[in-house]
């Protein structure tokens, strides 16, 4: 980063050092501008990373920003009901000593592009691309450039878009890939005969033709299940799980969603449903419900979703999958899931672990390290939590836990609990 001109010499780039350029999220390939709503934070406060910012609404979504570091909110840029191109500064975070004409040359910057209607670069977006694996071509979303990476994968209808507010902060230290299992997103529509098998070898598929040696597997819902799978076979190849909203870790689920879901084929059909995705139902958008009944009538979702169906249930509508036996004693694992999830293809785990929760569409819950396999019969809980974790955001629990290492867990959101493997 540059320091200023003219005589403030070294004291001025020592100053700039330490100055936060906030910029407009791209959430998403096709984001290009975004509206603030409202400034949740007010210029002079005090923030942590992690701590809400403002809400933003695309034209597809409307989501948190979240403070990308901590310090003092010094300027709002754009204000509420304005709009701002991805990339470009929209509010400067600082310590308090920073001078106050830092900050002034640093926003006069923002806003002269502002009013030039200059787009920033678009460096740090997601870039789509096709792999084959296994005959299918199978779309993926990837962004950063770090030295470790992640793979991001979704759960029963969803797609690569299911990470759009986790995998741009991730790719600030790490390269993240957001893949679309087949019959969703933008991958090939057959899925053979489904199965848990089948989707575990798309996944270590992915893996080898993208050259990936060693990954973090981050998984949601049916997701879950098949990188804990991908963790069993090939073990060498998976730095840690984290588990959100996990399917195959407990007896409970949404029947009645999932089916719904798979059927559904009008706005009235599918909304109900979607409602049980979020603690708010208010956040079941029309352009949501509109996406999605798109894509569910593209030629072959229909087979694809009814044939991945009975991965998840069985005949009588009881969890298909049962994969805790296959967590390996040895990995490190991070298990996510909200305070009021009932089921919609993951697990209720333990009411006591749960996180109280200050926004909802961000749940989180626990971090841990599996307990000893012999013990998983014996014990319903797998996670033990053991204390609280300052934030309420995935992607804090998700860049702690893959920043940690074996050593230990920094900071994250919700509850937290550690075990050794093998204790």
């Amino acid at each position: 980063m540059e320091g200023p001109e003219g005589p403030e010499g070294a004291e001025g780039t020592q100053g700039m050092s330490l100055v936060e350029r906030v910029t407009m999220p791209k959430w998403g390939l096709s984001m290009k501008t975004g509206k603030i709503i409202e400034w949740i934070a007010r210029e002079g406060d005090e923030v942590e990373e992690g701590d809400d910012l403002a809400e933003i609404d695309t034209d597809k979504i409307a989501g948190t920003l979240e403070a990308p570091s901590g310090g003092v909110l010094r300027r709002i840029v754009t204000e509420a009901g304005g709009e701002a191109p991805v990339g470009c500064v929209i509010a400067v975070i600082a310590p308090a000593e920073v001078p106050e004409g830092e900050i002034e040359r640093v926003a006069a910057e923002a806003r002269e592009q502002l009013a030039r209607g200059v787009p920033a670069e678009d460096e740090g977006s997601p870039v789509g691309g096709l792999a084959e694996v296994a005959g299918r071509a199978l779309a993926y979303a990837t962004s950063g450039a770090g030295p470790e990476e992640i793979v991001l994968v979704h759960g029963y209808g969803g797609d690569k878009n299911s990470w759009l507010f986790v995998q741009e902060p991730l790719a600030a230290r790490h390269t993240v890939y957001a893949l679309d299992l087949p019959g969703h997103g933008e991958s090939g529509k057959d899925v053979g005969v489904g199965g848990l098998d089948a989707l575990t070898d798309v996944v270590a598929g992915f893996l080898d033709a993208l050259g990936i040696e060693r990954a973090h597997l981050v998984g949601h819902s049916l997701g879950g299940a098949v990188v804990t799978a991908v963790a069993a076979r090939v073990p060498e190849r998976v730095r840690s799980l984290t588990l959100i909203a996990p399917a195959g870790y407990g007896p409970e689920v949404d029947a009645s969603y999932l089916r719904g879901f798979a059927a559904a084929g009008t706005r009235r059909e599918l909304r109900p449903h979607l409602g049980k995705l979020f603690a708010d139902e208010g956040l079941v958008t029309r352009q949501l419900v509109d996406d999605l009944l798109k894509y569910k009538r593209l030629d072959g979702v229909d087979v694809a979703l009814r044939t991945l169906l009975t991965t998840l249930l069985d005949e009588d509508d009881a969890p298909a999958l049962d994969v805790r036996h296959l967590l390996p004693a040895s990995l490190r694992v991070v298990a996510v899931w909200g305070r009021d999830d009932g089921g919609t293809g993951g697990v209720r785990l333990d009411r006591r672990f749960a996180a109280n929760l200050s926004h909802p569409p961000t749940p989180i819950s626990a971090v841990a390290r599996p307990p000893d396999r012999r013990a998983l019969s014996a014990r319903p809980q797998l996670f033990q939590p053991v204390r609280r974790l300052r934030t309420n955001s995935p992607k804090a629990v998700m860049d702690s836990h893959l920043a940690a290492g074996a050593a230990g867990i920094d900071s994250g959101r919700g509850g937290v609990g550690e075990r050794n493997p093998g204790s």
